[in-house]
């Protein structure tokens, strides 16, 4: 039974947090969402649901703590803005756009609310009724970026902001109770512009867009500013220089704009392993350090000007506030969100034994788990605690890994067989924290190996940035490093090993099979394997191969060495995967194919790149359920 906490939102005097929780429902082939509530006030207090809908998430306090905004949606149709008094009463729906909302935003004043919405362009998307999807006009494409994994073609659908008046609804006994205020739209034209946050004392809306001074869009570039309208939508303005990736930004009570943004290199387009650096606008000494600091969430404000970050370290996450660096939170957890209001900070974490918990403390810190859902989970099978790995590469670098080791007794003298994972990015991070992979292998009696090789996040950029022009190199080291490590141990077979990874970790996966016969098997799923077709068909193709690989992208590319593969292989993808996209998997599995290679190639039909962590449930079942089969059959169980 899995719980997954998200958008915690503290009630401005501190007295309380409401957050969503959502879960799978395998039975029904969808996920359950709904509102709760945590007492703060009250060390004892567990929390309680708030809505009974089942649709609900990203709620949203008013300035003044009356009222939450959210998004509902409903099974077949998509979130709409409701706002429910903050104490309890009947939702009350705000809007009906198209193709739903998102990112909702209160002014200081709680008048009004900002968010976003995408505009589709007329005829497409069920605008019209007669004009089915496979009717619709035919797209004329002139930029690189035009699609988005998880949501297809992007140029006809821009995101747009929005403002609803919420002072002006009439009372519920009025006759036009039940009628939708109207929304203003403040952006248009192409682009998208996101994170809507009031500034000026209402009277303007800050966001994120890639725009010129003029107020321009620009396409297919990494450049993105803070820039900001009047509440007429005129007005623009750009508050940064248009030299920087902009991810991130919020503002104070005070009114002070906070923002991260990443150095992109003189070309611009130079993302590998650059931290966005957090600044408040305006002031010339950043908040945080481009080499050491990697955020792992947005960051929340409290009213002193005082900022609440969560940098990912080892595997793990550290929450501190900023200035002066207070450690408010460390050691096995893994942040995923912040909230804070009055002297309260909540993060909402996984642990070694709950994928999402609430930590809650005051802004001196520490945080304290306050809440257990984790209890869902330890009533049927208590999770595999792992064993932390440190050894070096060949070169003397250090390397830094996990080992779950299975809780049953190895069926062979030789031991349990064992299973090497790599994670994707690869500028991201495992954790030794509840990882639903880890946990099925280790519990089907595989002992998982995964760790951090260099090209990682969590240890530094410098560490990140070796793996530029370098795939397949350092990397490869480390991570064979790491498993011969690993098989030192006497209960594990050195002679039943297979390889699995996804995206970055499936292009290692095939690399290490093309330059090695020491997997018994492997597994390669969402995995780049060709630079050339990744640049013209994955949705980031047009700059990420390039800045990884640059001028060694055929020697790079694992379906180079294609032709030296004899282990065993199988092959997972989704239909709808545009980042690394379905014919990735289907050039791999030709080659395997006409070479005689032992494979299967496993095609997720309405899925995208994010499958085995958001698919439809019965898919993330029946994906696990293939690969183990796929491992009973070549090591055992």
């Amino acid at each position: 039974m899995i719980r997954t906490l998200s958008s915690p939102t503290v009630r401005p005097d501190g007295n309380d947090v409401v957050f969503a929780v959502s879960r799978p429902d395998v039975e029904d082939n969808r996920y359950r969402s709904s509102l709760w509530r945590l007492d703060l006030r009250d060390k004892d207090a567990t929390p309680v649901r708030l809505t009974r809908s089942t649709y609900d998430s990203s709620p949203v306090y008013s300035p003044g703590g009356t009222h939450l905004a959210f998004l509902r949606g409903s099974k077949d149709g998509p979130p709409q803005l409701h706002v429910i008094p903050a104490d309890g009463g009947e939702p009350r729906k705000l809007t009906d756009q198209p193709l739903g909302v998102s990112q909702p935003s209160w002014s200081k004043d709680g008048d009004k609310i900002a968010y976003v919405a995408r505009v589709p362009e007329a005829g497409r998307y069920g605008t019209d009724k007669d004009i089915k999807p496979d009717a619709e006009a035919p797209r004329l494409i002139e930029h690189s970026a035009y699609l988005s994994d998880g949501l297809g073609y992007v140029l006809d659908r821009p995101a747009k902001l929005w403002v609803v008046d919420v002072s002006m609804l009439p009372s519920d006994d009025d006759a036009s109770a039940d009628e939708l205020p109207a929304s203003l739209q403040l952006t248009t034209g192409n682009g998208d512009d996101d994170q809507p946050r009031f500034i000026d004392g209402g009277r303007r809306v800050a966001f994120i867009s890639a725009r010129n001074a003029r107020g321009t869009w620009r396409p297919d570039t990494l450049v993105s500013d803070v820039c900001s309208v009047d509440l007429r939508g005129k007005s623009f303005r750009r508050h940064t220089d248009g030299t920087s990736s902009v991810g991130s930004m919020d503002v104070t009570s005070s009114g002070d704009i906070v923002y991260g943004a990443g150095d992109l290199g003189p070309s611009k387009q130079d993302f590998v392993a650059r931290n966005p650096v957090l600044r408040r606008l305006d002031r010339a000494t950043p908040l945080t350090d481009a080499e050491t600091d990697h955020l792992a969430c947005a960051p929340a404000l409290l009213a002193d000007d005082t900022v609440i970050a969560a940098f990912e370290h080892r595997g793990d996450t550290v929450v501190r506030s900023l200035p002066g660096d207070t450690v408010l939170l460390e050691g096995n957890v893994s942040v995923s969100a912040l909230a804070a209001a009055a002297d309260v900070v909540v993060a909402v974490a996984d642990t070694r034994a709950s994928y999402s918990e609430l930590f809650v403390g005051p802004v001196t810190g520490p945080l304290t788990q306050r809440t257990d859902f984790g209890r869902h989970l330890t009533g049927t099978a208590a999770p595999i605690q792992p064993e932390e790995l440190d050894t070096t590469a060949a070169d003397g670098y250090p390397v830094h890994g996990w080992l779950f080791r299975p809780s049953s007794t190895p069926r062979r003298k030789a031991g349990h067989p064992v299973v090497l994972m790599i994670h994707g990015g690869p500028y991201t991070q495992y954790s030794g924290n509840l990882f639903d992979e880890a946990q099925v292998l280790a519990g089907a009696g595989y002992a998982v190996v995964m760790g951090n090789p260099r090209g990682g996040s969590g240890y530094g950029a410098t560490h990140g940035r070796v793996l530029k022009d370098a795939v397949g190199t350092v990397d490869v080291a480390d991570l064979t490093a790491l498993l011969d490590h690993a098989l030192a141990a006497p209960d594990l077979d050195e002679d039943r090993v297979g390889v699995q990874g996804g995206s970055y970790g499936g292009l290692m996966t095939t690399w290490l099979v093309g330059h090695s016969d020491r997997f018994t098997a492997a597994i390669s799923e969402r995995a780049v394997n060709a630079w050339d077709s990744f640049a013209g068909t994955s949705d980031i193709g047009w700059f990420f191969g390039e800045e990884y690989s640059g001028a060694y992208q055929v020697e790079q590319s694992p379906l180079t060495w294609a032709d030296n593969i004899t282990t065993p292989t199988m092959i997972i993808h989704s239909e709808r995967d545009f980042r690394c996209p379905l014919e990735q998997g289907q050039r791999l599995f030709a080659r395997l194919k006409r070479n005689n290679v032992p494979t299967r190639l496993l095609v997720f039909p309405g899925e995208g790149h994010e499958l085995s962590r958001a698919g439809q449930p019965r898919h993330r079942v029946a994906r696990f359920e293939h690969i183990l089969d796929w491992w009973s059959e070549h090591l055992g169980s």
